[in-house]
C-alpha cells in the first residue's frame, strides 16, 4: 500500500523518535559476546520433553511401554541435553556486564555441566511430583484416577513447571528458572517464585491467584486454597534507598497445614505444623503448631417493617 508524503514524514519522526539513545537506553539489550536472547519457544520444547520423561505415556507417545522406555527416554534426554545447555549458556550471557571480559568457551562448558547435574536430579523431581499427584488425588473427592490431576489440574502444570525451575534456579542460573515458572504462571494463574523451597505432598487446589514468594518454604503434606497469597510485607531499604535481596522475607509453613481461599499471609513468619488458617485471614505474625485461625462469627440484625440501618 502506497504511503503519502504526509504519513510518510510521521513516520520518519516516529522512527527517529524510537531511536533516539534517550528513549531505548533504559529498555534496550545487546548482547556483549553475539550470543542470543534465551528462546521462550525453545524453553517451551525443553519443558514439554522434561513432561514426557517425568510421566512417560500421559505426555509424549502414548504406546510407550516397559519394553521401548529405555530408548525412548534415552532419545529424548539427548534432545533435552543438547537444547538446555544452549538456553542456560544464554541465560549467562544476558546477564554479563557491558565491557566484562567473559571467555564464552568457559561459558559454554559450565552449561554443559550444569545441564547435567540438572539431569542427575531427575529422578528427585519425578518422586516429588508423584507425590503432588497423590496429594491432588486424595484432596480431590473429584478425582477419579491419578490421571486426571496429571492431565487436567492446573496445580500439577504449575508444580511441574517450579520444580523444573527450581533445580536451575538452585544451580544458579540466571533468567531460565523465572521464565519457566512465568509459562505457568500465564497458563494456570498459579505464581511460584523458583527460589522458594516446596517440600513433597503439595496440593494446590483450584489455584487461581495463588502467589508464592522467593523466600518461601513449605513443608510436607501441605493444602492450599485459590487466592492465598504468601507474600512478603514492605521491603527494607539500602542507604541509596533499594530494596536490599537476598533476605528471608516470605512465610514459613510447616508440614500439614491447610491454608483456605483468600488468606494473605505476609513476612518472614512461620505457621506451625498442623495449623488452619481460615479463608480471608489476614496474618502477619507467626502462630504456633495445631492453631486454628478463623474469622469472626458474622453479626445477623432483623430489621421489621420497613426500619432499616
Amino acid at each position: 500500500m502506497h504511503i503519502d508524503d504526509r504519513y510518510e514524514e510521521q513516520l520518519t519522526s516516529i522512527i527517529d523518535s524510537l531511536c533516539c539513545p534517550e528513549s531505548y537506553t533504559p529498555v534496550f539489550h545487546k548482547s556483549n559476546h553475539q550470543v542470543p536472547m534465551p528462546s521462550i519457544d525453545a524453553l517451551s520444547i525443553i519443558v514439554n520433553h522434561l513432561k514426557m520423561i517425568l510421566f512417560p505415556g500421559f505426555f509424549g507417545h502414548s504406546d510407550i511401554s516397559p519394553d521401548t522406555m529405555k530408548y525412548y527416554i534415552g532419545a529424548t534426554l539427548y534432545k533435552i541435553f543438547s537444547l538446555l545447555a544452549e538456553q542456560v549458556k544464554r541465560g549467562f550471557c544476558f546477564t554479563c556486564s557491558e565491557g566484562e571480559y567473559v571467555d564464552c568457551v568457559d561459558c559454554e562448558k559450565k552449561a554443559r555441566y550444569i545441564t547435567m547435574q540438572f539431569l542427575i536430579q531427575l529422578p528427585e523431581i519425578r518422586y516429588l511430583l508423584s507425590t503432588d499427584v497423590l496429594a491432588a488425588y486424595n484432596g480431590d473427592p473429584a478425582a477419579k484416577s491419578m490421571g486426571e490431576p496429571i492431565f487436567c489440574y492446573p496445580n500439577i502444570s504449575a508444580l511441574i513447571h517450579y520444580r523444573i525451575a527450581h533445580i536451575l534456579h538452585s544451580l544458579e542460573v540466571p533468567l531460565i528458572p523465572r521464565i519457566i515458572t512465568e509459562m505457568a504462571h500465564s497458563n494456570t494463574g498459579i505464581d511460584i517464585h523458583p527460589g522458594a523451597k516446596i517440600d513433597e505432598s503439595l496440593f494446590i487446589d483450584h489455584g487461581t491467584g495463588v502467589v508464592i514468594g522467593e523466600t518461601c518454604i513449605i513443608g510436607k503434606n501441605v493444602r492450599i486454597y485459590q487466592g492465598v497469597t504468601l507474600g512478603a510485607k514492605s521491603f527494607p531499604l539500602d542507604k541509596n534507598g533499594n530494596p536490599i535481596k537476598g533476605i528471608p522475607r516470605h512465610p514459613v509453613v510447616e508440614d500439614n497445614v491447610i491454608i483456605y481461599s483468600g488468606a494473605t499471609i505476609l513476612g518472614h513468619i512461620t505457621i506451625g505444623q498442623g495449623s488452619v488458617i481460615g479463608g480471608n485471614i489476614w496474618l502477619t505474625y507467626s502462630i504456633p503448631p495445631e492453631t486454628k485461625l478463623l474469622q469472626s462469627k458474622n453479626t445477623y440484625s432483623f430489621f421489621e417493617q420497613g426500619g432499616g440501618i
